[in-house]
């Protein structure tokens, strides 16, 4: 669909673009099986109701359910149950399984599942993290490696690394049981922009540039079964914890941004003026699933805008928020 530009806007020295005219193919993804793994909050929940919109019958995992939280390292109310909700009232079919990733014998239970409820997945998305109260307050971050919690570092590479390999190794067989299967890898920074950037610490560093290499290295793999594997990055990611971080939420965001606010929260930065909503990268894995020639970002690292930029498709509020464009 031609989408018709109406304006543009500058926010300091980045430029802001707003689309109109473009809706989610409700049909697009019909009769597709995805697993969201992560899709508790953030850009997890953000994929899992983008595939919802395409029509997809999407599993929602993770450690935060209505059944209890207490293998969660967040203490936060959302639940992968709200979002299988979600997913159904976008138009798709949600459904709601607790696992913890770190568990093999759990995410082996996940894949026997699976396997009797519907034989195959179509998309999988590992969107495995649960380490952003470990990786510290931005006065943390780029200490010496010598001087951070060496039990949390390691968790974070557990949380962000771990996670991701016990996740592919139990149910990439589904997704090779036919042509056509995709994988995708959530992280934080494409391959080009991490590789030479220092990201926070080196355990975070690590994680997050571990990440891309995967797909990488599984789409090597899946290349010989006619499947394809992708690392995604979101910009700034305006996620549930975000939001309360700057006392907002998603009808009021840019409160954030006004310097005279005495409410007590801190101010953003000025590029939250681009962040985007979950649903933003969401697309964008919709967007690749539903493309006949996915094979050809087998391997890659994409942002969510570049992604937006290929395929058409905008934020929720019409946008394409670009925050890695350089300042």
């Amino acid at each position: 669909m031609r989408l018709k530009r109406e304006f543009d806007w500058k926010i300091g020295d980045r430029a802001h673009t707003q689309l109109m005219g473009w809706t989610p193919d409700g049909a697009a993804l019909r009769g597709r099986v995805a697993v969201v793994a992560g899709a508790t909050r953030g850009a997890g929940r953000g994929i899992a109701a983008a595939l919802g919109e395409a029509g997809a019958t999407v599993v929602c995992t993770g450690r935060s359910s209505e059944a209890g939280n207490e293998h969660s390292d967040y203490d936060r109310p959302e639940t992968i149950e709200e979002t299988a909700r979600l997913v159904t009232e976008l138009g798709g079919v949600g459904s709601a399984v607790q696992v913890d990733h770190l568990d093999i014998a759990q995410v082996t239970a996940l894949a026997q599942r699976l396997r009797r409820d519907y034989g195959v997945i179509d998309i999988l998305v590992n969107d495995l993290w649960g380490a952003e109260t470990l990786k510290g307050p931005p006065s943390s971050w780029h200490r010496p490696m010598w001087e951070h919690n060496l039990r949390d570092g390691l968790r974070i590479l557990r949380l962000g690394i771990e996670t991701h390999l016990i996740t592919s190794h139990c149910l990439l067989p589904l997704l090779v049981t036919r042509p056509g299967g995709l994988l995708v890898e959530i992280t934080d920074g494409t391959a080009e922009f991490n590789a030479i950037h220092y990201r926070l610490s080196v355990f975070y560093d690590l994680a997050k540039t571990a990440v891309n290499r995967l797909a990488f290295s599984q789409g090597y793999e899946l290349a010989d079964f006619g499947g394809t594997a992708v690392a995604v990055t979101p910009g700034w990611l305006r996620s549930e914890m975000m939001l309360d971080n700057y006392g907002v939420t998603e009808a009021n965001w840019h409160d954030a941004l006004n310097p005279a606010r005495v409410d007590g929260y801190p101010m953003a930065p000025p590029g939250f003026a681009v962040s985007e909503t979950p649903r933003f990268v969401g697309r964008g894995v919709a967007a690749i699933a539903a493309d006949p020639a996915r094979a050809r970002w087998n391997q890659r690292s994409v942002s969510s805008v570049q992604l937006a930029r290929e395929y058409g498709f905008t934020d929720i509020d019409g946008s394409q928020p670009d925050a890695w464009e350089p300042v």
